[in-house]
């Protein structure tokens, strides 16, 4: 087969994945566009490692978000886990039909596939739909004044609920508006020096009316941002770097930067106590004896170790399923008690919760109005460990659950071998001149500073959470070697895992957003269908996300920005083209 045939071939091939949401969207589109004779050895001033942006354990050779690591397919059986978990993510739940049983009794989508449109970054919306295909947006509700999230709704709200239950928040009043920046703060003008080129920067505002909350009482003073999801491929060799060697990262910056006070000490030069993850339903202490983890996933650096990261956390929360380490609702005492003094919603359950069989009988107690309105406050208020008790005694393990949790710890496992095998497409285009240009310039200009290159991995001595431990246990395996490991790797992921400030328009919340890796994301297009990027899909291009960076002078991007800004035209594509190449 020419080469020529093979561009042909995969470019049909993407326009027929693009076109349709189903199952084959998760798959991979076939071999790469690269040229055979090149890939794998050096060339130009790319080294032959940096064709495996993954390693030799964590990269595939197809285009593809979705395929398996070589460490999944080195051990026999671990591949068959790995599909059967790739099962959970790529299907919807539902109330009932096992083995995707869950949803309730409130839920903020009802499936992972929805989020993540072929396993890479949400999509822009101009409208709020929770079980639109491609929207990755996560609502972001907090206070102003100390960033903290509202407390009347979760922390990913949700908009979905079953009957008769209201939805925590009533989605139809969501209002997402589209501004266009009409000038840089920094000064910076909309057309690029060298004449003709111009670019355009938008970004999203967002407003949900007091009235759009089905809680009691219903919150004041808040604001509300968008935060979308990003690719999911390649986060276990992330989890596989050492501790010690981000915090060395951070120490680095920390001599020319200001970092997150939150998490970094500037004094002592060191993390705070923040910084390293923990949760009092897990064991995270004993990972190092004297703290849990390092955090080092989603924007604001939230979680730790990928076992309790956002995607395992999302399998529990994201459709509320029940599982063995997480015996209690993803819901608020807010909410609860709304529901509880709902006329509609105590009447529909008098009517239709008398039977065992029914998903409404844990909130029937003796049948009364009384009765049932005390119940659904104490079934829907166990949003913590705290209520473990309560949640077990009225909801698990009476009928109709009678003690069998929706998620098993084998399905756990499988899910999370499929998590930490998803692999990182190789790198293309290697020895293109432009792109070997591009990655000279990337350097030059100081965006490698934040977007550092390579990580070597450590020993992989992974955390293991709880549910992985309990199905250990039942078949007698050592759970630390369960799971596809990435010890002693060079990776290229094109992060730092630092948070810096870009003092955007109707930026983060917070302000401090972790940079994210760029390995990858050039295939975003062809495999998803669209090319947003930054953490709520304001850039629509490469382009648009580098100027962002310079909207503001007090941006620690700025200087660099500044300096793309400068570049000849023929400069700054090599940029981009290099950008798209990793």
């Amino acid at each position: 087969m020419t080469n020529t045939f093979k561009i042909f071939a995969a470019i049909a091939a993407a326009t027929m994945i693009t076109a349709c949401t189903s199952d084959d969207d998760a798959k991979s589109l076939g071999e790469l566009e690269i040229e055979e004779q090149a890939f794998g050895k050096a060339t130009g001033n790319f080294t032959a490692e940096e064709w495996f942006p993954g390693g030799k354990l964590g990269t595939t050779e197809k285009a593809s978000y979705s395929s398996p690591t070589p460490a999944v397919q080195s051990i026999a059986g671990m591949e068959d886990d790995f599909n059967t978990g790739e099962d959970f993510f790529e299907h919807l739940y539902t109330f009932e039909q096992a083995p995707r049983r869950g949803l309730g009794p409130a839920w903020v989508r009802n499936g992972c596939i929805t989020c993540h449109p072929s396993y890479g970054h949400g999509k822009r919306q101009t409208e709020y739909r929770a079980n639109t295909v491609g929207n990755g947006y996560l609502l972001v509700i907090y206070h102003p004044e100390t960033n903290a999230y509202i407390s009347e709704v979760t922390g990913m709200p949700q908009t979905q609920a079953m009957a008769p239950f209201k939805a925590p928040i009533d989605e139809n009043q969501i209002q997402i508006d589209w501004k266009t920046v009409t000038e840089m703060e920094s000064g910076l003008a909309m057309t690029f020096p060298d004449g003709g080129d111009s670019y355009s920067l938008i970004y999203p505002e967002v407003r949900i009316p007091q009235s759009a909350f089905n809680t009691n009482p219903k919150p004041t003073d808040y604001e509300v941002r968008l935060e979308s999801t990003i690719g999911v491929y390649g986060t276990a060799l992330l989890d596989a770097i050492d501790d010690e060697d981000i915090e060395k990262q951070w120490a680095s910056e920390a001599r020319f930067t200001e970092l997150n006070p939150a998490m970094w000490d500037k004094e002592a030069n060191t993390f705070k106590a923040a910084a390293y993850y923990s949760a009092p339903y897990n064991d995270t202490g004993s990972h190092h004896g004297s703290h849990g983890p390092l955090k080092r996933f989603t924007y604001a650096m939230t979680r730790g170790s990928l076992q309790d990261g956002a995607g395992s956390n999302a399998i529990w929360n994201i459709t509320n399923v029940t599982r063995s380490d997480r015996h209690w609702l993803y819901t608020t005492a807010a909410w609860a008690k709304a529901q509880s003094e709902d006329p509609e919603v105590i009447s529909y359950i008098k009517q239709h919760g008398s039977s065992p069989t029914s998903i409404l009988y844990p909130y029937y107690a003796d049948g009364t109005d009384e009765g049932i309105a005390n119940r659904v406050y104490e079934v829907l208020n166990t949003p913590s460990v705290a209520y473990k008790d309560t949640f077990e005694k009225y909801l698990l393990n009476g009928a109709p659950y009678n003690g069998v949790d929706e998620m098993s710890d084998k399905q756990y496992y499988q899910f999370m071998v499929w998590h930490r095998g998803l692999a990182v497409p190789a790198a293309r285009n290697l020895n293109d001149a432009d792109v070997q240009r591009g990655k000279q310039l990337f350097s030059e200009i100081g965006c490698a500073n934040c977007h550092r290159p390579s990580w070597t991995t450590g020993s992989d001595d992974m955390w293991v959470d709880a549910s992985t431990k309990a199905y250990a246990k039942q078949i007698g395996k050592d759970a630390s070697q369960m799971l596809p490991k990435y010890a002693n790797q060079t990776i290229w992921p094109y992060t730092d895992l630092v948070q810096h400030r870009l003092f955007m328009a109707n930026d983060i919340r917070t302000g401090w957003c972790r940079t994210t890796p760029l390995w990858g994301r050039g295939l975003s297009r062809r495999l998803t269908g669209a090319d947003d990027r930054l953490h709520d899909c304001r850039a629509r291009t490469v382009v648009e996300a580098i100027m962002w960076h310079g909207y503001s002078k007090q941006s620690q991007a700025y200087r660099p920005t500044e300096k793309f800004y400068n570049l000849p035209k023929s400069d700054r594509d090599a940029i981009v083209k290099f950008i798209e190449s990793i």
